[in-house]
């Protein structure tokens, strides 16, 4: 008997439908073909176990599975359950009415429960598009792919519940997730504040407009002054996700299987920090099997490079082309997958070895030319990427002491809020443009005008400080923004002098 179960497999953050057909003939063998990897093919002892402990009987004669399309190389454990499935209603132990309403996935354990699985989300995504009446999976992802509305999600923690079902003998419980409300009510959900942060004025100031215009930053100070903790409020302040970017967000973290079972949507910006020993792959995605990076990962969000002299070269030269692109492609020999990646750079650094160059009070005991050598790690290139440039100098002790309160990350945030409207209003006829950070050069020569003393000021900045093409953007891009803060339609002198202020690094004093 011929019987056929729907499955899915994940590309990049798309899905597409796989076919399982089994066949039970005469005969003795069991083959699966369809280019499984070893993770399908060693599906077949999981299943027999799982059959025999739950009271079914795996067919003693010649099983044929085939996963088509043939051409597409399937991979992992989730197709446990779509096999399982037709093997039992090909040897006649389940029904076969309702199994083509149904995309089935999970992975089987040997007592027959269902281990969680990952690609949830996009998998119903396009099951709903592909006109299934529902999707049954294993219960900890049953949330996930329940905020696909018009699709109905069953959560399962046994075979057994399964076979039930198809055979009309028990109900399973549909999974139902108020998409809006389960998205409204954690919008804000931030453990961290900036009212936290005693003084450091200037630092805040700096990460305002990093935030209101979706600029990269660079924080260079002595140990302890503060830079970690100043990072990691910079999601507090950004505007809240849409529900489109929270879905776009969620899909990235599905496929990576980053999301908890109580999870059914990221609804706070994400905020990824990879340790200085992460890989190339590690940090921009790919594999044997291609999986997101920490760069896809802090999509919408806030991607957080502690002590950047301390990373690879070749690591930190591979983010230059994401940062301009916002995606990463991932190039294998039969196929390609695009992941997206447009995150905020936040990185911090000492600004010497032994950490106290620059120092007001204590003393630099770094040997001549150490100074240099430390700056070189990180190259020129991406450090043009780099719109702000912060020196980051310790908090003196009346700052700490004082009980005066600090302004809210929420008062910050409407500021930030009120910046970027202006900005989409600016680019409405862009859909893809939300920030003055992603304008094209000839956008930053039609939008950001400046007068005669704007541009004698431009020019004496670029003379002294020797900045590239690419940082006279920057500082446009970034006087914009001081201007959106502002409320004002013009860049003035003073939007213009701010934002030369924020290039620490091209000033004579910081090349050692």
């Amino acid at each position: 008997m011929l019987v056929k179960t729907f499955g899915s497999a994940v590309y990049g953050i798309q899905a597409i439908t796989i076919t399982v057909e089994v066949n039970i003939a005469p005969g003795t063998k069991y083959f699966i073909v369809g280019l499984p990897d070893n993770a399908v093919k060693e599906s077949y002892y999981r299943i027999e176990s799982a059959l025999k402990n739950c009271g079914y009987k795996m067919p003693r004669q010649q099983v044929v599975v085939n996963m088509a399309p043939a051409d597409i190389r399937k991979e992992g454990s989730a197709y446990d359950l779509t096999i399982a499935t037709a093997i039992l209603a090909a040897s006649g132990q389940v029904e076969t009415e309702l199994l083509d309403k149904y995309l089935i996935m999970g992975e089987l354990s040997l007592d027959g429960s269902l281990q969680p699985i990952k690609g949830a989300l996009p998998i119903a995504i396009q099951a709903r598009k592909e006109g299934f009446k529902g999707f049954i999976l294993p219960k900890q992802n049953a949330r996930e792919a329940a905020i696909v509305n018009e699709l109905e999600v069953y959560g399962v923690e046994n075979i057994r519940e399964i076979a039930g079902f198809f055979n009309g003998d028990e109900q399973l419980k549909r999974e139902v997730v108020n998409t809006r409300e389960e998205f409204y009510d954690s919008l804000s959900n931030y453990d961290s504040d900036f009212s936290d942060v005693r003084g450091q004025e200037n630092i805040k100031r700096a990460l305002e407009i990093a935030a209101a215009g979706g600029h990269n930053v660079i924080l260079i100070g002595p140990p302890g002054a503060g830079k970690t903790m100043l990072a990691k409020r910079l999601p507090s302040i950004l505007p809240p996700l849409t529900l489109h970017e929270s879905l776009e967000t969620t899909k990235i973290h599905s496929v990576a299987g980053k999301l908890s079972t109580t999870d059914a949507l990221v609804t706070v910006r994400p905020f990824r920090s990879p340790h200085h020993t992460v890989s190339d792959v590690a940090l921009v995605g790919g594999g044997g099997n291609p999986q997101p990076g920490e760069i896809s990962l802090a999509h919408n969000g806030v991607l957080f490079l502690d002590e950047l002299p301390e990373f690879k070269r070749s690591v930190l030269e591979v983010m230059r082309q994401p940062l301009e692109e916002r995606r990463i492609t991932i190039s294998r020999a039969k196929f390609t997958v695009d992941y997206p990646s447009s995150f905020m750079l936040i990185a911090s650094m000492n600004p010497c070895p032994c950490g106290y160059y620059n120092h007001p009070e204590k003393e630099c005991v770094c040997p001549p030319g150490t100074v240099q050598k430390y700056m070189s790690k990180v190259s020129g290139p991406l450090l043009d990427r780099i719109d702000l440039h912060v020196e980051v100098t310790p908090v003196n002790f009346s700052e700490l002491a004082s009980d005066r309160v600090a302004e809210h990350s929420g008062d910050i945030r409407e500021r930030v809020i009120k910046a970027r409207d202006r900005q989409i209003e600016r680019f409405g006829n862009k859909p893809d443009l939300h920030a003055n950070a992603q304008m094209s050069s000839q956008m930053v020569r039609d939008i950001c005008k400046i007068d005669a003393a704007g541009q004698n000021l431009l020019k004496k900045a670029m003379e002294k400080l020797g900045l590239s093409a690419r940082a006279y953007d920057r500082i446009l891009k970034v006087a914009r923004t001081i201007a959106d803060l502002a409320g004002t339609e013009e860049i003035q002198l003073q939007h213009l002098a701010e934002a030369i202020h924020f290039r620490s690094l091209d000033r004579e004093g910081w090349a050692g």
